[in-house]
C-alpha cells in the first residue's frame, strides 16, 4: 500500500514539473527581479568530479543557479543554450551552478557527456537544497548578486540564447 501512495506521489510530482515547465517555456524569456531580496541558502556539494563546491566560493560573482533532471524535458532543451550563454559572459565575472535534483551520478554524466557542458554541474541527490531554495518546479533558475543574495528568479525553460534574455542578463551582470 506504501509503495502505491509512494508511486501515485511520484507520478504527480512529475506531472506538475513537466506542465511548469511547459508553462514558464510559453511564459517567455523575461527575468524580472524579485520584489524581496534575500540571502541564499548556503550549500555544500559534490561536482561530477566528486569536489566539493561551496556557494560561498562564487562570492564576487554573478551566479545564475539552475536546478534540473535529465528526465526533465525543458531541462534538457534548456542545457545547450545555458552553455553557450556562459561561454559568452564567463569572462564578465559571471557563472552558471548546474543542480541536478535526486538523481545520482552514474545516470547524469552519461547525459552530459554527449553536451560538453564546461560550468560546473553539482548533485543534490538526496533533494535537500532543493527544498531550502522552496523550488517549485523544474528546471528553477536563481540570479544571486555579488553578495550572494536572490535578485532574480524564473521557472521552466528557457532560450539562454534569446537576444531579450541575454540583454536583461547582461543588465545585471554589468550592475554593481
Amino acid at each position: 500500500m506504501t509503495n502505491s501512495i509512494n508511486i501515485v506521489r511520484q507520478s504527480l510530482l512529475i506531472l506538475f514539473l513537466l506542465g511548469w515547465g511547459i508553462y514558464a517555456v510559453a511564459a517567455g524569456n523575461n527575468i524580472r527581479p524579485l520584489k524581496n531580496i534575500l540571502p541564499a541558502p548556503s550549500f555544500a556539494l559534490a561536482d561530477l568530479d566528486g569536489n566539493i563546491q561551496h556557494l560561498k566560493d562564487y562570492r564576487g560573482k554573478i551566479v545564475a543557479v539552475n536546478f534540473w533532471a535529465s528526465w526533465c524535458p525543458p531541462c534538457r532543451k534548456e542545457l545547450p543554450s545555458m552553455q553557450r550563454t556562459y561561454d559568452a559572459f564567463k569572462n564578465k565575472d559571471f557563472v552558471i551552478l548546474a543542480i541536478n535534483v535526486g538523481e545520482k551520478w552514474d545516470t547524469v554524466a552519461p547525459f552530459l557527456d554527449n553536451l560538453s557542458i564546461k560550468f560546473p554541474v553539482l548533485f543534490d541527490s538526496k533533494s535537500k537544497i532543493i527544498e531550502q531554495w522552496k523550488v517549485l518546479g523544474l528546471p528553477s533558475t536563481f540570479i544571486l548578486d555579488r553578495k550572494g543574495n536572490i535578485t532574480h528568479r524564473f521557472n521552466g525553460g528557457r532560450d539562454w540564447n534569446n537576444p531579450g534574455f541575454r540583454k536583461a542578463l547582461l543588465k545585471i551582470i554589468k550592475a554593481k
